[in-house]
């Protein structure tokens, strides 16, 4: 089982790309599922609104669409991401592109661990759970150097 990274129209490499995986896969494991295959796809705009409006008849811009194929308690899909979305994102909620990146990454995953943001109970779950895996990456890589 894997957890994979490319892009598509764009040229992105996603920062950290290890601990990235690292981080994922302790989310995952926190709920107790195993993480199965996971495809990330970084792409621009027009892409993912062209995805959006393939797949799910929506004709609108994003800045994910996850695609899922959980089986059982295997966490797998294919995640599209859109670099153009999360930087304007992150300039909107006044947040490093890095964060935004991480919390839309991370989104996919609560996704397909089951987590729903339709309602306004279930975005105000997501964001508390988006909160908490974003903490677990600053424990997990970005503690404090104490002297």
């Amino acid at each position: 089982m894997a957890i994979r990274f490319s892009a598509q129209n764009i040229s992105f490499e996603l920062p950290e790309a290890a601990n990235v995986r690292q981080w994922v896969a302790q989310v995952i494991k926190q709920r107790g599922k195993q993480v199965g295959n996971l495809s990330y796809l970084f792409c621009n705009d027009e892409f993912i609104l062209e995805m959006n409006r393939r797949f799910l008849n929506h004709d609108t811009y994003t800045d994910i669409i996850t695609f899922d194929n959980v089986v059982g308690d295997t966490i797998a899909g294919d995640i599209l991401i859109s670099i153009d979305r999360v930087g304007e994102n992150a300039s909107l909620f006044n947040v490093p592109f890095e964060q935004e990146l991480h919390r839309v990454i991370i989104h996919g995953v609560l996704h397909l661990l089951g987590q729903g943001d339709k309602s306004d109970s279930e975005a105000a779950e997501m964001r508390r759970q988006e909160g908490d895996a974003l903490q677990l990456w600053e424990a997990m890589f970005h503690k404090e150097q104490k002297c």
